[in-house]
């Protein structure tokens, strides 16, 4: 079930303008949020990450615990590694992990000088050729802060899932939309996919901070039957 929330199995991300240097320096070196993911309203499960510039490099962890009966699946953890350049973050190296079960772990590395992608998948290797702006599942929603701002017109996303390879194209609307977090409000910009059509069977769409960064404060999946889940903001830390 984790593979349906936003951090987990998102699929998107970016194209490759540089950014300024002074942009850059202007940015947080260190992020802790924490979201809740609810199922058709009800509480699905609790998401923590953590995000670390240190230098030209980066980490990302994040961790996923089920809610009641959820809770028998297991802790599922996101790792990535990887440098900070003019174009934002290039990931090296991710990993996925589902409880105790080593069969269910997922190993990517990211080979930028040969233009290659390795994902091993139960022992494995799976190999498909490397775009510009690849991202992650751990890395992609830290993205959004490196592209040129405002954000604006479409965003081409490509993302690896650690299985396999998807890119999307999401249109960024106009107007501002208002989210409460904790009694803070946040100016949001709103994503939603322009090429959802009757082949596809999963809608998702994004809410950035547009006064945070672009941090993403909500995440909206229907998916095939209908069913809704909605990863929210709870809780932000920046430095």
């Amino acid at each position: 079930m984790f593979h349906h929330i936003r951090i987990l199995s998102l699929a998107f991300f970016f194209f490759s303008l540089n950014i300024s240097a002074a942009q850059q320096d202007t940015l947080p070196k260190r992020i802790q949020a924490s979201y809740v993911v609810t199922k058709n309203g009800q509480a699905f499960a609790n998401v923590r990450e953590q995000f670390v510039v240190t230098g030209n490099t980066y980490t990302v962890e994040s961790t996923t615990k089920g809610i009641g009966v959820y809770a028998l699946l297991g802790e599922r953890k996101l790792a990535s590694t990887g440098k900070l350049t003019s174009k934002g973050l290039q990931p090296k190296h991710f990993e996925l992990h589902q409880g105790d079960n080593p069969k269910k772990a997922l190993l990517t590395d990211f080979d930028w000088p040969k233009r290659k992608l390795q994902m091993r998948v139960k022992g494995e290797l799976k190999e498909a050729a490397l775009a510009t702006g690849t991202q992650d599942l751990a890395s992609f929603a830290y993205q959004f802060m490196y592209l040129p701002r405002p954000l604006k017109n479409n965003i081409t996303v490509t993302l690896t899932t650690g299985k396999k390879l998807n890119q999307y194209v999401y249109k960024v609307k106009p107007e501002k939309e208002l989210f409460s977090v904790a009694g803070k409000p946040y100016k949001t910009v709103h994503l939603i996919p322009v090429n959802q059509g009757k082949d596809q069977v999963e809608s998702k769409e994004l809410w950035l901070a547009s006064e945070q960064n672009y941090i993403l404060v909500r995440f909206l999946m229907v998916d095939e039957n209908g069913a809704k889940l909605e990863q929210t903001l709870t809780e932000l830390h920046v430095d």
